[in-house]
């Protein structure tokens, strides 16, 4: 990868690199970035959950760029970033008490509200759907970015799509670099899963991607929220059209075929090390994926921990760097631990069982 450094930053292969400081963001940097996005240009930035890949929503012509850099299919809607809590009512036709209740407890903060969409959002931001995906991120890099450019920015994961969500500057630059104008490093970000997108729009609000804010704690705002099919399957689910991200094509997944094994503590660690053995018996290099108190029991080729069970914001944090990390060490097949999918644990369990394509053994 050839790289061209001076004063302001480096290029990558034609994409400006920009190292700035995650608060107090430096503002000649902010400006130059904020400058493609009113160009009509593509950045990518960091938020408090995962790199997103920026554009104007407001733009057609801009946010098409973003599908063509991440090769991401026309019908996997985007979400709006804003950076005033009142862009809410330019982009939603309404804004539902229990959506303003929401925005005060969670914003700025990893929740995405779903809600139906003004015509001042273009189609091809929404995937043509009448509704839109809308979040306050926290990170004071993505803020000043959105405010500078003075318009909502649509960002989805800052990645070739269906590989899992970059979480440092370098795994953008590895998916991204010359496809992309401009990347704001901050270093890694401070979640590492992304936001819960909540559809405001149904009778009950409904979950369809768990995510940074917890089930738990939405329920003891609203007291009353569902959870989509889509949000816990275990199995491949059809959606017909798909209201938010992750919700309708394989996402997050490694380049190597992936297993979860869930079930008793026990039981799991006996099925992941006999898994392994199996597959090292005929010739496969085998990556396991544990948490850290069951990392010494197993062998393989590569053996990571995510981190403790006790620990579930370490574990988020920590799984997609790993994925990709396999990726790197060439495995043939990972083989990966579940975790209770209770609080962010349910996030987690939603990415590795989507990673795996659903692929699945339980111990029970």
């Amino acid at each position: 990868m050839v790289a061209k450094s001076n004063d302001l930053g480096t290029r990558v292969k034609g994409t400006l690199w920009l190292k700035v400081k995650s608060k107090k963001p430096e503002i000649n940097k902010i400006r130059i970035a904020a400058g493609v996005i009113k160009n009509g240009g593509i950045v990518a930035f960091p938020t408090e959950t995962v790199y997103g890949l920026g554009a104007d929503a407001l733009n057609p012509e801009a946010v098409m760029k973003v599908f063509e850099a991440k090769n991401r299919p026309a019908d996997d809607p985007l979400i709006v970033h804003i950076a005033k809590k009142e862009d809410m009512h330019r982009l939603a036709r309404s804004v539902p008490k229990t959506a303003e209740k929401l925005m005060v407890q969670f914003w700025p903060g990893p929740l995405t509200l779903v809600l139906k969409r003004s015509q001042l959002v273009p189609d091809i931001t929404v995937a043509g759907l009448d509704t839109v995906a809308i979040r306050m991120p926290s990170n004071e890099v993505a803020l000043a970015l959105i405010r500078r450019s003075n318009t909502p920015i649509s960002a989805p994961s800052a990645n070739l799509f269906g590989k899992p969500s970059p979480t440092t500057a370098g795994h953008v630059i590895n998916d991204l670099a010359g496809r992309i104008d401009v990347i704001l490093d901050a270093g890694p970000t401070k979640i590492g899963i992304e936001s819960t997108v909540i559809d405001m729009t149904t009778p009950i609000p409904q979950i369809l991607r768990p995510g940074g804010t917890p089930y738990e704690k939405l329920k003891s705002v609203l007291g009353k929220v569902e959870l989509h099919p889509i949000a816990t399957a275990n199995r491949k689910v059809r959606v017909v059209k798909a209201r938010s991200p992750g919700m309708k094509h394989r996402h997050y997944a490694p380049e190597a075929k992936m297993i979860v094994v869930e079930g008793e503590f026990d039981k799991v660690v006996k099925m992941v090390q006999e898994l392994a053995a199996w597959h090292m018996t005929r010739g496969m290099k085998v990556g396991i994926l544990a948490t850290g108190e069951n990392q010494s029991y197993y062998k393989a080729d590569a053996v990571k921990s995510l981190g403790s069970r006790k620990d579930i914001a370490t574990i988020a944090k920590n799984l997609f760097g790993l994925l990709r990390e396999f990726d790197e060490e060439k495995v043939d097949i990972i083989i990966a631990e579940g975790i209770a999918p209770q609080g962010l644990g349910l996030a987690v369990m939603n990415r590795l069982r989507r990673a795996a394509n659903f692929a699945i053994i339980k111990t029970y």
